[in-house]
């Protein structure tokens, strides 16, 4: 199987928050990016160029915009920012992306799309990776960053990856924290249990952390919450460490704090969740472990109740 050149071939799903963030911190990395996007973007991009609005690296420059993949086209890194209810749309615009040496590196919440990404492009071919990062899109199509929070993670899901040379001489350029942690599916793990507790707390009570750390049992139900999600993933033969563990209850449990999950904000604005791909899929694992999680069942039937009703009107 061939290696990835230098500079590394990278096409980026969109240039929304994530997608857009990440994609010009591999230009700065000294990769040669291409955007996959929609006409309503890529008219914003060749107008404005992509644009980062970050107190520590901001960011201003033109990028290639693509509304389908040349038939050509030879990437060596596929990186996928969508949501989970996306996915199955993203797929299919990067199949002509995806050759016999291209690594997949998806950046969603939770594990499914593993599933789903090695059915359509086979096991080898899709890396593991998260990032923790708070962003969003502005009105006239900028990338806002809240926070000074910039992590990628990333790895191969086998250790002989002819690939991974290659890829890691750019990933380690990229500024900001980049971590490839010896198991990549533990580090997945450790985050979907908290992103779990946090969208199914704070969907559940409908309010910020510090708001919920604040009103009456509201901390106890945050931890308990989230001693069912690491129980989960326990079950799965990914026990989260005990450090990982504090640290998620002091977030999940801060006093003062506005953080609250995407999935309450999407439910705030009327908009689709990914309580299925998160809530759902955790529940649906701790059934099968013959797990009683009666708060997760209770987050993932409040969200699904929520979607049914958005169904519905």
């Amino acid at each position: 199987m061939d290696s990835p050149r230098l500079p590394l071939r990278v096409l980026v799903l969109g240039a929304g928050a994530t997608g857009g963030w990440f994609g010009a911190r591999l230009i700065e990395a000294g990769a040669d990016v291409d955007f996959l996007v929609r006409p309503a973007r890529a008219a914003a991009l060749a107008a404005n160029g992509l644009r980062i609005e970050s107190a520590s690296r901001p960011f201003a420059a033109p990028v290639r915009a693509l509304g389908a993949v040349p038939a050509d086209a030879r990437y060596d890194l596929v990186l996928l920012s969508c949501k989970a209810y996306d996915l199955a749309t993203a797929i299919d615009a990067i199949r002509p992306a995806v050759g016999a040496h291209t690594r997949v590196l998806p950046l969603l919440n939770g594990l499914r799309h593993l599933d789903a990404l090695d059915a359509a492009f086979g096991a080898p071919r899709v890396l593991g990776g998260l990032c923790h990062i708070s962003v969003t899109l502005t009105a006239d199509g900028a990338i806002r960053q809240f926070g000074a929070l910039e992590r990628l993670t990333w790895g191969a899901r086998r250790a002989d990856d002819p690939a991974l040379p290659a890829l890691r001489a750019t990933l380690q350029r990229l500024p900001g924290d980049v971590r490839e942690p010896a198991d990549i599916l533990a580090a997945m793990w450790e985050k979907f249990a908290f992103i779990a507790a946090l969208g199914g707390i704070t969907c559940l009570l409908r309010a910020p952390v510090g708001v919920i750390a604040a009103s009456g049992e509201g901390a106890a139900l945050a931890r308990r919450l989230y001693a069912e999600c690491a129980e989960v993933a326990a079950r799965e033969g990914r026990p989260i460490d005990a450090a990982a563990r504090a640290e998620a209850e002091r977030i999940l449990t801060a006093p003062g704090s506005p953080l609250k999950a995407s999935m309450l904000r999407d439910l705030e604005r009327g908009g689709r969740t990914e309580g299925e791909h998160i809530l759902g899929d955790l529940r649906a694992r701790a059934h099968r472990a013959g797990l009683d999680t009666p708060l997760l069942a209770a987050a993932h039937a409040h969200v699904a109740a929520y979607e049914r009703q958005r169904a519905v009107d």
